[in-house]
């Protein structure tokens, strides 16, 4: 069995098997940006390696705030003066933004 973040779970995945994880403070990287010798990463950095944009935990996070953000330029739109509520083609009850 290999382990989660292993080189051949991500190879059988179809992920990147070049991608290196820190292995300082059990996986959370440096504290305060602070290299660790003998962690893959950290070492990979300190060859230049170029630091990654997004870290993964934050995509999900970032995704969401897209998303918040076209739902609230809808909305804007929705409920604009001139707009679809405003001129009563939406029905008794408005439902848009219900998502």
């Amino acid at each position: 069995m290999a382990w989660p973040n292993s080189r051949k779970t991500r190879e059988a995945a179809g992920g990147d098997p070049t991608f290196v994880r820190h292995t300082c403070n059990g996986g959370r990287g440096p504290n305060f940006g602070r290299k660790t010798p003998g962690c893959p990463r950290c070492d990979e950095l300190a060859a230049g390696a170029p630091a990654r944009d997004v870290p993964g935990r934050l995509r999900g996070v970032i995704r969401q705030r897209q998303i918040d953000e076209q739902q609230a330029a809808e909305s804007r739109d929705h409920h604009r003066p001139g707009g679809p509520h405003a001129n009563g083609e939406c029905g008794p009850v408005c439902t848009f933004g219900d998502w």
